[in-house]
């Protein structure tokens, strides 16, 4: 119907009303679509922001990866360099101390009057503290610098007790002291030299700062755990030293005065606790001042059976000291080591042809009326040569297994897998002679 036909007032106002409304109705869509658009076009920015920072976020992640790469190559090659340089100070620095140890061993030998004799000793006790402050100094460098990986396996505390036993009842003894070791047939997982260290510089300290008493060994199962305590009767550790006794060069002064006791380095129990850390041997103490110290040491059961008592004492049992007229054949590229171990084996009636490398000990054996009863060789020698394969090639020559000794400064993990390996027995220089000519009189017998 045509609108000037329609009379009707009311229903005109609800046409108007009708249209209106839609006309606002397409308006507000508009309005919507509008604001839609507007907010595709915010979201779009927004991304493109934040992908933007992702991708420089993802740049500098990329640049940090080389530089920790960077970084991590850089410190190989100073803990490469630091390794080197620690293997060549233990050779180079240790070498001479080693010389002069068998030079003064020789002079003590010879020696007739007491003054003699007193100038030895003091001179003896000086290379024995030098040696003792090199070894321990270049041990704590090396546990610092990751250079020494534990060898774990299963280790006999009975045949460990029975050799520390031996190193230390002399020195309890000249002190007055009791030193016991309780019987013990337990395996445990460990390695052993470092185990052994730790027990070592443990005893020496109980030792050296016990008065009147004694120490006594001896060890408890805690679940799959061995605990192994080293008790002493000595001074006593202070509460407020309980921290500081494992640091650099601590000695605890003031109880040492009181006490009337002569202190160490104060470096051995900073070498037993990165020892245990390296091993992961929980190591702790109770003291009580002027009561006396327990040490305590965790380490893991072992999975080998443990070895009868009977068979661990023949094991230990001195075999016989005589080594009149011994053939030794001596593989030692250092002159001044070289003339004093040829001079202290002489003075021990040891027959002694010396050599320098592989080639001379071998034309040495030309002679088929001289065989060696025994090699003794150092493991760096001229020419690039090795103890070990210089022990080997003369063994092969002869055709037999001559008993063989390594000393050497060079206290690296390889070389004494190597000496292991072939069934050669170990020495650290500098040596002290006592121990050479026992370990040398065991393996001749």
């Amino acid at each position: 119907m045509p609108l000037r036909d329609i009379d009707d007032l009311e229903r005109l106002k609800k046409i108007n009303a009708a249209l209106v409304s839609r006309v606002e109705r397409s308006m507000d869509q508009q309005g919507n679509a509008f604001s839609l658009f507007q907010t595709a076009i915010s979201l779009e920015n927004r991304v493109r922001n934040r992908t933007e920072e992702l991708h420089a976020t993802l740049r500098r992640l990329e640049q940090s990866n080389i530089e920790l790469s960077a970084a991590k190559e850089n410190a190989e090659l100073a803990n490469l360099s630091k390794t080197r340089f620690l293997a060549a100070a233990s050779h180079d620095v240790l070498q001479p101390l080693n010389a002069a140890h068998l030079s003064v061993s020789a002079l003590a030998e010879v020696q007739t009057s007491e003054e003699g004799k007193k100038l030895v000793r003091q001179v003896e006790r000086s290379l024995e503290t030098m040696e003792d402050l090199l070894r321990t100094l270049l041990d704590i460098s090396k546990l610092d610098a990751g250079v020494v990986q534990p060898e774990i396996g299963d280790v006999s505390l009975e045949t460990l007790f029975s050799s520390l036993r031996s190193d230390f009842l002399p020195e309890a003894e000249k002190k007055g002291l009791s030193l016991k070791f309780r019987p013990v047939n337990v395996v445990v997982r460990s390695d052993r030299t470092l185990l052994r260290r730790i027990l070592q510089n443990i005893l020496s300290n109980a030792l050296r700062y016990t008065r009147s008493g004694g120490v006594l060994v001896g060890t408890r199962h805690r679940g799959d755990t061995i605990r192994i305590d080293v008790a002493d009767t000595g001074c006593g550790i202070a509460e407020d030293q309980r921290e500081a006794v494992f640091e650099e060069f601590h000695r605890g002064t003031s109880t040492l005065a009181d006490g009337g006791l002569a202190g160490g380095l104060g470096l051995g129990l900073a070498i037993v606790r990165r020892m245990a850390a390296a091993l992961g041997h929980p190591v702790t103490f109770s003291s009580r001042v002027g009561r006396g110290t327990i040490f305590h040491i965790d380490v893991p059961i072992g999975m080998a059976a443990a070895e009868p008592a009977a068979a661990i004492a023949d094991m230990e049992r001195p075999r016989g000291y005589g080594l009149f007229g011994t053939k030794v054949l001596l593989v030692e590229n250092d002159a001044d080591v070289l003339s004093a171990m040829t001079s202290l084996l002489e003075r021990w009636q040891c027959l002694v042809r010396a050599a320098t490398s592989t080639d001379d000990a071998l034309d040495l054996l030309g002679d088929t009326d001289w065989v060696p009863d025994i090699i003794i060789a150092d493991q760096h020698l001229d020419g690039g040569d090795l103890g070990t394969a210089t022990i080997a090639e003369v063994r092969d020559y002869l055709g037999r297994p001559v008993p063989a000794l390594i000393v050497t400064a060079d206290g690296s993990e390889p070389v004494a897998k190597a000496a292991r390996a072939a069934g050669i027995e170990l020495m650290r220089k500098p040596l002290k002679p006592a121990q050479l000519r026992a370990l040398l009189a065991h393996l001749l017998a």
